[in-house]
């Protein structure tokens, strides 16, 4: 049944079927719907070609009804999304309908309802079509922008409307089988290739009346400055200063304002930050920021006003970082001053009459950013005045006193805390300009008495929420910091009547009390808060004693003992990155400012060993801190009482100083690629100091004020230091030094002729440059010097070699002897050898024991004198029946064997049942045999 329902249905088909003849079992023809046809039924079909030739004809009745009706038509066609391989020309019909707009204004409507189209999905048949159709893509998009000069109100804010959608894609409202839509971001990418973001700005010129059309413009490029690419298309387009020119424009919305400032801090973050700053800094811009801040400041009261003020002014922040920015001519930096201060002093300008901050979070981040402002401001130097006509030390100050109990309408205790810290940051940099009224102020007794409480055990409990709090919660570490960054700053400048007024209010002695207190107070999660107060105080005591011997005075021997107390600190924290690095390096600046050339202090310092606590981090070998240690020691050396220091100590392996100080200065020469042998010997006699960096340089004619190459290496590494320490420890004494060190020290105890020599042999290169030509006196008198110069090269590579070829005999010899002593040792050891195996042959074999008996006993009367005197006595020597070897001497300490082993007395012998005067009894094992000189008992004869 089922083979003739298939032979029926392939009779019925003309095409489709197969009719296998070799196969039994038939296979039914079933007629299938393509999704190419499933297709036709959404995408009608259309000739889009014939309708791109219908809208270029012209002049014929009825055209323009008819071009209207296929341009509806197309679009009821797509009215489910756009096939990317029609995109061109559905574009180039909808650029057709644009050019018709002027003369036929029924158009508008078509190309209004083309437009509507592109906010539908892209889609796409193959996956390869996004590559594919990219570029015509990108185009048709392009022209989006260019549509916005036909002036149709309409028309714009549906090119706008359709622009923003590219951010909000949404799925198609009908599936399309054998379609899919473009991935989501694929518009956005093609909008970024085809620089639509341009063409929108320029937009912007054509707008400046029309509001509604411009705030959807600024919100088309409000979305698309998210991305980097069209930032910078933007920014090429001087989008930033046509935008903040017109923030002030009237708008009963606001959207304006909202909109321009976001695209303007987009621009900011990912564009060409400096090419932003520079199209903002005109006067345009900034009188129009200064009218929106002010208007913001003085009459918005919402929460989203002064969010939008605060978002303004961090935009002004960034502008007032260019020096070129006419802050002061807008007027703009004298009323960010204001109201930076109004709070703090009272003020009769009527832009804050009755004004007031409250404690919300928006007035509480717009007063920290003015303090911000100030701090960036005065780095201008014209805007001094302004500061100082603004009261701005003396509203700061106000923060410079121990917190009290604030207001209900003041600032909660942690929002007064991060103020009081940021106030007192921001005099570090405005103070030190107005020195002035700081002083007017009694500002160092207003920030010595803030430390005083500080210092104090008053209880406070700090928030340490703010950046500027970090490492202060719970108590006053940051205020401290903070308020001794500030005297810093005042120190350093040097002024004689701010540092006299610091050290009559008794500064040095209070320092050195807080840096004790820090020492008591410190653990491991406030160590580098800890650390960076006693760096600042160190730098502090330094500014106040240098070139001051009373003040040196002062600071006496507590001030020694917290120096040394730094010197002590473990090695191996010098690289745990808390800050003691900075510590050291302020330690040793103020050993150089506080304890030399006082001469109490420097014999304090010596008594307490403070020159072995230099040679010791002399000896970590840690190039950041040779060369300030290297300027100590020289000038420690100018006291009588530092070179027995200086050679007592000793480092890791017995080291001596001159021995460190000689290793020092090779490594240095290793650095600066001067020419030595494998041996250390000079190479080059003529310029036996020429660094690799001299080498490379030409010497030029310079005037006479200009320190040359040859001078400026002295100050430019450390060899002069060396050389100048080893001077005065005397080069003839200095001990434990090896012959490579001999061998650099040749050279170390010439660098003051060689580097004579070198200034000498520039000045006559400089001569020869400048093509002068010395009197003959003169002349010889140069090349003398030259030559004097080269023969000191000369004898100084002598003595070296003489001084090498000494080592290596002393090296041979040494080894001789060495060898020697291996070769005593084995015949030794042969000798011994040979003498156990004899006494093995006599106690293994009774044979040989009894012809070395014989030998033994022939050889002892040998040995005996022939003729006896008469009537002489003879005692014999020879006990008889003992059988031994071994010669007896005069004593002979014996033990016997145990009765237990042996079990009876000395039967064997003659004098067995003889009593002797060694321990009786039964023969013991004989443990040892000791020949003395003196015996402790005589056995008879």
């Amino acid at each position: 049944m089922w083979t003739e329902k298939a032979a029926a249905t392939a009779e019925a088909q003309e095409s489709g079927c197969r009719n296998r003849s070799s196969i039994s079992r038939q296979i039914p023809v079933v007629g299938v719907v393509t999704e190419d046809d499933e297709a036709q039924g959404v995408f009608k079909p259309m000739d889009l070609n014939r309708v791109i030739k219908l809208l270029e004809e012209t002049n014929k009745d009825g055209l323009e009804e008819k071009q209207l009706k296929f341009v509806k038509k197309l679009v009821l066609c797509y009215q489910n999304g756009l096939p990317l391989r029609d995109l061109a020309q559905i574009f180039k019909i909808l650029n057709l309908c644009a050019g018709k707009i002027k003369n036929q204004p029924r158009f508008v409507e078509s190309a209004y309802d083309i437009i509507k189209l592109c906010g539908l999905p892209f889609l796409k048949k193959k996956v390869s079509d996004e590559i594919t159709y990219a570029e015509d893509t990108a185009n048709s998009i392009a022209l989006l922008g260019d549509l916005m000069k036909i002036p149709s109100s309409e028309l714009r804010i549906q090119i706008c409307k359709c622009i923003v959608d590219f951010y909000h894609a949404e799925p198609p409202k009908k599936h399309i089988p054998g379609y899919q839509q473009a991935s989501s971001s694929y518009k956005i990418q093609m909008a970024e290739v085809g620089g639509l973001a341009k063409t929108m700005v320029q937009a912007m010129t054509f707008l400046e009346n029309q509001l509604v059309e411009k705030l959807w413009v600024l919100k088309v490029l409000q979305h698309l400055s998210t991305s980097e690419v069209n930032c910078s298309i933007m920014m090429k387009a001087q989008a930033a200063s046509g935008i903040c020119a017109h923030l002030n424009d009237p708008d009963p919305s606001g959207q304006l304002l909202f909109r321009s400032s976001e695209i303007l801090w987009n621009l900011l973050e990912k564009s060409s930050k400096e090419e932003i700053l520079q199209q903002l800094s005109n006067l345009e811009c900034l009188l129009a920021l200064k009218e929106v801040f002010k208007n913001l400041f003085i009459r918005g009261y919402s929460h989203y006003d002064r969010q939008l003020r605060n978002d303004i002014l961090v935009i002004t922040t960034i502008i007032a970082q260019n020096p070129e920015a006419p802050m002061i001519e807008c007027g703009f930096a004298k009323d960010l001053i204001l109201f930076a201060t109004f709070n703090e002093v009272k003020s009769q300008n009527i832009l804050v009459k009755g004004l007031k901050l409250s404690n919300s979070y928006e007035d509480f981040e717009l007063k920290k950013l003015l303090f911000n402002i100030i701090v960036i401001l005065c780095k201008d130097l014209p805007t001094i005045q302004l500061l100082i006509e603004g009261k701005v030390i003396l509203a700061l100050f106000t923060y410079v006193k121990k917190p009290e109990k604030q207001k209900t309408t003041d600032w909660s205790a942690a929002q007064y805390e991060e103020l009081q810290l940021h106030a007192i940051a921001t005099l570090s940099s405005v103070a030190p300009l107005l020195i002035e009224e700081y002083m007017s102020c009694q500002g160092n007794a207003q920030v010595l008495a803030f430390l005083e409480w500080c210092e104090s055990e008053d209880p406070f409990f700090s928030h340490g929420n703010s950046f500027h709090g970090t490492g202060g919660r719970g108590n006053k570490f940051a205020q401290m910091r903070y308020s001794l960054r500030l005297l810093r700053a005042m120190v350093y400048l040097e002024d004689e009547t701010v540092n006299k007024d610091l050290c009559e209010k008794g500064t040095i002695q209070q320092m050195i009390g807080i840096f004790k207190n820090t020492i008591s107070k410190t653990n491991e999660k406030e160590e580098a808060i800890v650390l960076e107060i006693q760096s600042d105080i160190l730098l502090i005591l330094s500014g106040l004693c240098e070139h001051h011997i009373q003040r040196k005075e002062i600071f006496g021997t507590e001030g020694v003992d917290i120096v040394l107390h730094v010197m002590k600190t473990d090695p191996r924290k010098l690289q745990s990155g808390l800050g003691y690095n900075v510590l050291l390096f302020s330690t040793l600046d103020s050993i150089w400012c506080c304890i030399l050339g006082c001469y109490p202090s420097e014999d304090y310092f010596l008594e307490k060993e403070g020159i072995f606590l230099l040679l010791d981090v002399l000896a970590l070998n840690q190039k950041k801190f040779c060369n300030l240690i290297l300027g100590i020691m020289v000038e420690f050396c100018d006291n009588p009482k530092t070179a027995a220091h200086v050679n007592a100590w000793r480092g890791k392996k017995d080291q001596t100083a001159a021995s460190l100080l000689i290793k020092l200065w090779r490594k240095e020469e290793k650095e600066l690629g001067v020419k030595r042998d494998k041996n250390g010997k000079i190479i080059d006699t003529k310029k036996p100091l020429f660094t690799s960096f001299q080498q490379e340089q030409k010497i030029i004619p310079l005037p006479a004020n200009c320190p040359s190459i040859a001078v400026m290496d002295v100050s430019e590494n450390i060899r002069a230091k060396i050389y100048a320490i080893l001077g005065k420890l005397d080069f003839e004494n200095l001990p434990g030094l090896s012959a490579e060190d001999f061998v650099t020290l040749c050279i170390i105890h010439r660098y003051l002729d060689f580097k004579i020599g070198e200034i000498w042999n520039e000045i006559y290169e400089e001569i020869k440059l400048e093509k002068l030509r010395p009197v003959t006196t003169d002349k010889n008198a140069l090349e003398a010097i030259t030559t004097a110069s080269e023969n000191i090269g000369k004898m100084v590579a002598s003595l070296q070699s003489e001084i090498i070829e000494s080592q290596a005999r002393q090296d041979v010899q040494n080894e001789q002897k060495v060898y020697a002593k291996i070769q005593a040792t084995h015949k030794q050891r042969e000798l011994a050898n040979k003498s156990w195996e004899n006494f093995l042959a006599r106690t293994s074999n009774a044979k040989t024991l009894k012809k070395v008996k014989r030998l033994q006993e022939k050889a002892i009367e040998a040995s005996r004198y022939r003729e006896r005197p008469q009537n002489a006595i003879f005692h014999p020597t020879d006990i008889k029946g003992l059988n031994t070897t071994v010669p007896s001497g005069g004593v002979v300490t014996v033990e016997s064997t145990p009765a237990r082993l042996l079990g009876g007395p000395l039967a064997d012998t003659d004098i067995a049942l003889k009593k002797l005067p060694i321990r009786g009894g039964a023969l013991h094992r004989v443990k040892a045999v000791k020949i003395e000189d003196v015996p402790k008992k005589s056995i008879p004869t």
